[in-house]
């Protein structure tokens, strides 16, 4: 005899769960409709910073436009898979398309480990062959980009943290925004002291920050798709609170994943001795899950009776 429960038991529940996927709708809106504003001031400012580089001579902000470009790609991507992901599941695909947004995320930290390596490439042909750069013109273009991007990455910064999708497109936004504070202090050096080579080795440093940060968005993305467990959730301190309810033993087969960005699960089976203990066990299941931070939970109930195990003596 088997018993299971996904998500916890009752009608109550089930109102909880609409409740909380109306709520999270309305949050994608508004994240979306934030997105759509950095998506068009980017690709706004693109074309301004590649006519500036052209006429500066600039590697540090042709680079930075090159980077714009990508970002404005990368933003498209993450506003579709937003969208996509708001798309209701059905038999084909029962939990829908939440997962794009983890996809588009890799795919964003893939794109800025390419744009990473190119600019580190010209900038060391730049400083073995250095150009004229005006320096006014890079201050200009830089101090202009500073303000977009800066606006930009504060209308993304509260979403970043808890969507791997947004923080994918964060990460592009907080690129353009190093890069145009690698411009103003390249351009001001050359301006002060004629020094060129500055610019190509500003392109560096912020490739490389840009590099780190790709490198991060893309190993989370890659736990997720591996359904690796959370970094903030411990199996076997979960184990052991499972174990320690009343009427529950021989706790097995536990796995805890990330669905998506926010949407912990997890699914184990255990021992009751009564089908009577079910309700109260799953529902004591229920709330200490919740309070770790998984709200998906499926837990399969099943009869000492079936693993013949032998009766508990009396607690010394």
């Amino acid at each position: 005899m088997t018993h299971s429960e996904e998500q916890g038991p009752g009608p109550a529940h089930d109102r909880d769960h609409r409740r909380v996927h109306r709520h999270g709708l309305v949050v994608r809106e508004a994240e979306a409709g934030r997105l759509k504003w950095v998506l068009a001031i980017t690709a706004a400012f693109m074309v301004t910073e590649a006519v500036g580089g052209v006429l500066a001579g600039s590697l540090t902000l042709l680079a930075d436009a090159g980077h714009m470009l990508t970002d404005a790609a990368a933003l498209g991507l993450s506003l579709f898979a937003m969208r996509m992901a708001q798309r209701p599941a059905n038999v084909e695909k029962t939990y829908g398309y939440v997962r794009l947004e983890i996809l588009a995320a890799l795919v964003n930290g893939a794109a800025l480990l390419v744009i990473s390596g190119l600019i580190i490439r010209e900038a060391w042909l730049r400083i073995r062959a250095p150009g004229a750069v005006d320096g006014v013109v890079m201050v200009g273009i830089g101090a202009l980009g500073l303000g977009v991007n800066l606006a930009g990455a504060a209308l993304l910064h509260g979403g970043a943290h808890g969507n791997l999708n947004l923080k994918g497109a964060y990460l592009h936004i907080l690129g353009d925004l190093l890069g145009s504070l690698g411009a103003v202090g390249a351009g001001a050096v050359i301006l002060l002291t004629g020094w060129t080579p500055a610019d190509p080795i500003v392109s560096v440093i912020v490739a490389m920050l840009i590099l780190f940060s790709a490198w991060k968005l893309m190993r989370e993305a890659t736990e997720v798709l591996l359904e690796a467990a959370p970094s903030y959730i411990d199996v076997s301190e979960v184990v052991e609170e499972l174990s320690s309810i009343t009427g529950l033993e021989q706790v097995h087969d536990v796995h805890v994943w990330t669905l998506t960005s926010g949407f912990v699960a997890l699914s184990a089976h255990g021992v009751i001795d009564s089908p009577s203990d079910h309700t109260r066990v799953l529902e004591e299941i229920q709330a200490r899950m919740k309070a770790r931070g998984i709200d998906h939970v499926t837990f399969q109930l099943e009869l000492r009776t079936l693993y013949q195990l032998p009766e508990r003596g009396p607690v010394p």
